[in-house]
């Protein structure tokens, strides 16, 4: 009997805890996730779905990139610029294709 009413006197410091962070994992669920916004949708491409989806695909790492932290001694600056080239390179292939 002596340990239950030791038990009673004590509070668990980790239900408390448990409770926060379900309430922190519904608010972030209802706000949306923080997930970023899906990329703008392929200028051109008509009935090129390849085409259509690696430019998604190139316009959603430049995102990723640019959220990067930090500059990786220039690299992820250089990677940056590289995929908005490859970027510009898609659209013009998908803008000749489609008047082609």
């Amino acid at each position: 009997m002596h340990q239950a009413t030791q038990s009673l006197g004590r509070i668990n410091p980790w239900k408390p805890i448990a409770a926060c962070s379900v309430a922190l994992l519904v608010a972030v669920v209802a706000c949306g996730g923080g997930a970023p916004p899906p990329p703008p949708p392929p200028a051109a491409c008509n009935n090129q779905p390849n085409m259509a989806a690696a430019l998604g695909d190139l316009r959603e790492a430049r995102g990723f990139l640019e959220r990067a932290e930090h500059d990786k001694g220039g690299w992820r600056a250089r990677a940056i610029e590289r995929t908005s080239v490859a970027i510009r390179e898609t659209e013009n292939g998908c803008a000749f294709a489609d008047t082609h």
